[in-house]
């Protein structure tokens, strides 16, 4: 036959729809041919390779299969034969091979896990399914673990985890509050493709409890919760007040603000990466930075462009998706994170996979006795697919021999083929991404042609259109087609006319000439079969007078009109659109034959009308654009709300329903929108209103439904665009009849607050849902895994019933039904309660103690039995207290402490526990009512830790060059003492600090005496414990040698040695003579005062000075102490600051360790104490210590003149 003539593009979509029918190389399954003609099977439908089910219902793998004769079906499992009869679960659809599994009814779904494939058989062979994995959907519950909460510094990055439980399929990941509302996401804050949240930085705004991470579970349509995720940002003065409210002032340095950083990649890491894709999937890359300020991601292709229609960019810019993809997409991709300060990339090198797809599948292959032909199963994939073959479900390697058929990789050729050699043959291509199976037979027949398609069917068509003919045909050897115009015509050639493969012709202009019958006549070797078939041409339906634009003014009138000529034969079908849309439902629009009109026209009349005329062969339209202006300008209309309705009736007056009719108000110029209708229950509510219903505003009768017994009277109010109305005069007053109730109450609950009682509550219905007098409630209880009949009582105007004498904590089924003078409600659903509680019975068992650290421990034990609870079980508690010391031999008691753990968990952790010492514990069960008893004691030893500080420490005994320390140990040593740690260092008179001397002492030792010191010196000492653990914290005091005898020490001249270390040993500044000058000055001035006063007092009579004095104290000079005789405090001029308190050392040189913290920071004014490596002071004293004295003779400063006088004196 020769080759088709090419044709116009524009019959593609119908010829794409013949070649679809003639590439099925099928037998055609034709009624006429089913009786005789026999056809291997082929599978027409079968479940997925990877069939995911849900375990909750029943199984159902389907095999559907076609043939003559008619198929039967068979099934292997995991490689055997599953023999279906042996399983009462597993049955067979009826004529088709569907498997159906009844694991509803007894039996589980991980039973039937597997690969199963089916086989459809008849005596022309034998056709396979695909395998097909059979797994039940999962969706695991999250494992319970303990998230810490999380303090972050603002500015800080952050990764919240979420790592969902491995479901089946893969769970889907989203992030949400405890109100079920999804958390914001930015380029700040956003969810990664692994589902974990990111913050590239956190801001206080991000301080929340309740960052929740859930998995949806399609399949099982589950959702599945994490623990929440506690987040708190505190800003940076937030910071400084928790550090400096936790920490001596020595230690604290203060925080500093987050800076702003370049970026830095969070996910990925490193600086490249690689991911493969399978060729069709979506390539997902990802990449997530943090940084300050927020990084902005870019993508870029190294050596290529990213496709323009299959890029898509996910997760603000983050995630870059290309669908579709091809191993032409392989290659490096390239992620930019950029801010102010700076840019990072990251490298991701793609290589798409391919999974096998087909070039050229197989195709079922029809033949005759005699006659060759090829079979080609052509594949690609990367790596290269291997191909492999079948016969009959069975590899053909060791199939049976065929002369007729010969292997070539992947083509098999047939010649001379025989009726034996019908067969089905499975191609399989496979690699390690997967494979793909198709089934093709080989049908040897020896069938003269049959034409399929019905004698004399007509074809009509318009003139100058395609007029495609079919005629549909079989036969074996594949008949060749002809086809003839008229009786006696010669052959039709494809000069003109063009003949498709599957038989059908092809007239592409049809003209009026064209009409008449054609034949088609079908040829083999073994006979030829003919049918004929009638081609009508019909006129093209045309619109001759179409309708036009028109402008009019708005309330005027406008006419479109649309005359149609079209075939006589056929009946057209006039139809009017107003924007594409059906005409508005509106009596202003009419169509009067070839005219539609529009009277009082409005602005939303404006818009495009088209007339559209069908018939059974074309559509023809045309339109018009209406457009609505204007009219001339005419005084401006008052416009206000409506007036109210008036004349209002109840009509149709049922047991359930009234019709109430009224009279619109005035509209004020305003058209009316709705009506408001309102009811008044005159019976229970006088004076309230409720909202009933609500009708369009051109209505002026509603149809209400009412409820039994009530009184109701009815009022209306109008709305326009301005507003709404007063509200009518009330309608008369009509009185429903009373009905038994439609609902029963709601939220019934039973719960004893008595180990032998039953609480039964539930919310009483309203005075509307009584629907009658004397309303009642049917109060049923039964135990529910007992054999009891219900128990009933009725009861009126309460909510609550207590059922008395009942088992403790025993499950009820609880009913409660309304009933009112007229009858019975609905019979209510039961719900389950409990009767009360009472304590366990049963104290926890083999409790176990693991001492994790020296202040924590962990202790786990064994559940009680649930029966023992006689409750909700709430959780287990632990008493634990310190019985005695390790350190010391006398037992003391200490208050116990609790811990309770909510829930069935039958573990926990004491934190906050003394080192070194004994404690005992035991559990107990709790439930709503109370504890259970305890458990057996069990006792356990904490580790040692580092001491406390010591307890006092003091100086006595000061002399020239010795001082002695006196201490008492720490009061919680936490272990054995090791020994103590004394280091000291001099302070010169500017605050100076000299060299730190260490000295280890034994930790039997309670008094030391340090030897060759300097005299008149101050001395500052710092002094700790020490366990085999470690140091403990430390206490510090200062002291000074005592003087020379017969010098002062302290007095330095002014401007001497400042801002520089000065020796060790202080100047004798009594033989200097800027010193005795000034002694002498001073001396002279007192002498004077002296006179004077003396002089006064002869004059004046008695005159106490002393008296004097003490009741006008100079503030600057006290008088030396009586008790002690050291002197008295010196405050300088300048300084009206009060002495800080605690900054003084006791008079019996006693320090608390309270009392020690912060003495170093005294000495420095807006300088910041630090400590070297070994412990020593950095820093010089100065500031507000220079305007301090010390008390009594630990002084080394210089004194004020005043007391140096008083004591030269």
């Amino acid at each position: 036959m020769p080759k088709k003539k090419p044709f116009s593009a524009g019959r593609v979509p119908l010829i794409l729809f013949l070649c679809q029918i003639v590439s099925a190389l099928d037998v055609p399954l034709d009624p006429k041919l089913l009786d005789d003609l026999v056809q291997p099977p082929t599978i027409t439908q079968q479940s997925p390779k990877d069939y995911i089910i849900d375990p909750r219902e029943n199984i159902v793998i389907q095999c559907e299969a076609k043939g003559k004769p008619p198929p039967s079906f068979s099934w292997t499992r995991n490689g055997t034969h599953f023999d279906i009869d042996k399983d009462p679960l597993v049955t067979m659809k009826p004529g088709s091979g569907t498997l159906v599994i009844n694991i509803m009814s007894d039996g589980k779904a991980e039973t039937y896990e597997g690969i199963y494939q089916c086989t459809a058989r008849n005596e022309r062979g034998a056709a396979i399914s695909n395998n097909i994995v059979v797994r039940p959907s999962r969706s695991p519950l999250w494992t319970k673990e303990r998230l810490e909460p999380i303090t972050l510094r603002n500015g800080q990055s952050l990764v919240l985890p979420c790592r969902p439980p491995v479901g089946l399929p893969p769970a889907i990941i989203f992030w949400m509050d405890n109100s079920f509302q999804r958390l914001p996401q930015s380029e700040r804050v956003s969810q990664g493709l692994n589902g974990d949240l990111y913050f590239s930085n956190v801001l206080p705004e991000d301080t929340r409890e309740d960052y929740i991470c859930y998995a949806r579970f399609n399949h099982t349509q589950t959702i599945q919760q994490k623990q929440p995720i506690s987040l708190k940002v505190i800003s940076v003065d937030e910071l400084n007040d928790t550090i400096a409210a936790n920490l001596s002032d020595t230690e604290f340095y203060g925080a500093k603000p987050s800076k702003e950083r370049p970026p830095t990649f969070l996910t990925p890491e490193g600086n490249e990466s690689l991911k493969e894709e399978l060729r069709g999937n979506v390539l997902s890359l990802e990449c997530i930075a943090e940084g300050l300020p927020t990084p902005i991601i870019y993508w870029i292709k190294e050596d290529g462009t990213l496709p323009v229609n299959r890029t898509f960019y996910r997760n603000f810019k983050k995630t870059l998706q290309i669908t579709q993809v091809s191993e032409a997409d392989s290659g490096n991709y390239q992620c930019i994170a950029k801010n102010t300060l700076g840019a990072v990339h990251h490298t991701i090198s793609v290589t798409v996979k391919a999974a096998p797809y087909w070039i050229v599948a197989p195709q079922n292959l029809v033949l005759s006795p005699g006659e060759n032909g090829t079979l080609i199963c052509r594949a690609n994939g990367n790596p290269k697919p291997r191909i492999g073959w079948l016969t009959n479900g069975v590899p053909i390697e060791i199939a049976p021999d065929d002369p007729s058929r010969k292997i070539d990789g992947d083509t098999i050729i047939f010649s001379n083929v025989q009726e034996r050699s019908s067969a089905v043959y499975q191609c399989n291509a496979s690699n390690e991404y997967g494979y793909l199976l198709a089934n093709a037979f080989v049908n040897v027949l020896a069938e003269p042609p049959r034409i399929l398609t019905s004698a004399n069917t007509l074809y009509q068509v318009i003139a100058n259109r395609p007029a495609l003919l079919d005629c549909a045909f079989f036969g074996s050897p594949r008949p060749t087609i002809e086809w003839f115009k008229g009786t006696r015509g010669s052959a039709l050639h494809e000069d003109i006319y063009v003949l498709h493969d599957n038989g059908t012709l092809e007239i592409p202009v049809a003209q009026k000439d064209s009409t008449g019958t054609y034949t088609c006549v079908a040829r083999n070797k073994l006979g030829m079969a003919k049918n004929e078939v009638h081609l009508e041409i019909k006129d093209p339906t045309r619109i001759i007078k179409q309708p036009e634009y028109a402008v009019v003014q708005r309330g005027s009138k406008v006419s479109f009109e649309c005359k149609v000529k079209h075939d006589h034969t056929l009946i057209p079908t006039i139809m009017w659109l107003k924007d594409n849309g059906e005409l508005p439902n509106d009596e202003r629009f009419s169509i009067d034959k070839d005219h539609l009109v529009v009277t009082d026209v409005s602005d939303d009349d404006g818009g495009t009308y088209t007339c559209a005329a069908n018939t059974t062969l074309d559509r023809v339209s045309a339109s018009a654009v209406l457009r609505v202006v204007a009219p001339p300008p005419t005084p401006a209309p008052i416009y206000d709300v409506p007036n109210p309705p008036f004349d209002l009736e109840l009509t149709n007056q049922l047991d359930k329903s009234v019709q109430l009719t009224w009279t619109p108000g005035d509209d004020n110029n305003s058209p009316i929108t709705k009506f408001i209708i309102e009811y008044e229950d005159a019976m229970r509510e006088a004076g309230i209103w409720h909202h009933q219903a609500e009708v369009s505003g051109t209505q002026t009768t509603a149809q209400l439904k009412l409820s039994p017994y009530v009184n109701y009277s009815f009022r209306v109010m109008a709305e326009n665009s301005i507003g709404r109305s007063v509200p009518s005069e009330a309608s008369e007053q009509y009185l429903t009849k009373a009905a038994e109730p439609d609902q029963n109450p709601t939220a019934v609950e039973g719960l004893g607050t008595e180990p032998d009682n039953l609480v039964i509550t539930w919310k009483p219905l309203n005075g509307f849902e009584s629907n009658g007098p004397g309303l009642q409630y049917k109060v049923s209880w039964r135990q529910k895994d007992g054999d009891d009949e219900w128990t009933s009582v009725v009861v009126a105007n309460v909510s609550k019933y207590i059922v008395s004498g009942t088992p403790t904590f025993v499950p009820y089924l609880i009913k409660v039904q309304s009933l009112n003078d007229v009858g019975f409600a609905p019979e209510p659903a039961a719900v389950m309660g409990h009767s009360g509680e009472d304590l366990p019975m049963v104290a926890p068992g083999n409790v176990r103690v693991n001492v994790v650290n020296s202040t924590l421990a962990e202790v786990h034990w064994d559940p009680v039995p649930l029966k023992s609870v006689r409750g909700h079980l709430q959780g287990y508690r632990i008493y634990y207290w310190k019985a005695q010391g390790s350190s010391k031999r006398n037992r003391r008691h200490i208050e116990k402490k609790i811990l309770t753990f909510q829930g069935s968990k039958t573990h926990g952790m004491l934190p906050g526990l003394q080192p070194y010492s004994h404690y005992t514990l035991n559990v107990r069960v709790v439930n709503g009512k109370g504890e259970g008893p305890a458990s057996t004691d069990r006792g356990f030893h904490t580790p040692e830790g580092v001491p406390s500080a010591p307890s006092s420490l003091k100086i006595v005994n000061p002399t020239l060059d010795s001082l002695t320390l006196e201490w008492d140990p720490p009061s919680h040593p936490n272990g054995i003492l090791t020994e103590y740690t004394l280091k000291y260092q001099p302070i010169n008179s500017t605050h100076e600090l000299g060299p730190l001397v260490d000295l280890k002492i034994p930790a039997n030792k309670t008094r030391w005496t340090l030897k060759n010191l300097n005299f008149s010196t101050r001395y500052k000492f710092y002094f700790y414990a020490q366990t085999s653990v470690g140091s403990g914290s430390q206490i510090t005091e200062e002291a000074i040698t005592t003087v020379d005898e017969g010098k002062l020490a302290g007095i330095l001249p002014p401007d001497v040695g400042a801002g520089k270390a000065m020796a060790s040993r202080q100047v004798d500044i009594a033989t200097q003579g800027w010193f005795i000058g000034l002694m002498c000055a001073v001396a002279l001035l007192i002498l004077i005062l002296l006179i004077v006063c003396f002089i006064r007092r002869n004059k004046g009579g008695k005159y106490p000075v002393k008296e004097k004095e003490d009741a006008h104290a100079d503030p600057e000079i006290q008088p030396m102490k009586e008790d002690d005789g050291t002197f008295g405090e010196y405050s300088d001029a300048e300084d009206h600051k009060p002495l800080k308190k605690g900054s003084r050392t006791p008079s019996d040189r006693t320090v608390k360790k309270e009392d020690s913290d912060g003495s170093l920071a005294d000495y420095g004014e807006g300088v910041n104490g630090q400590f070297n490596e070994d412990g020593s002071f950095i820093g010089q004293y100065s500031g507000r210590r220079e305007k301090e004295q010390a008390e009594g003779n630990e002084s080394s400063e210089a004194p004020s003149p005043v007391n140096a006088m008083n004591s030269f004196v």
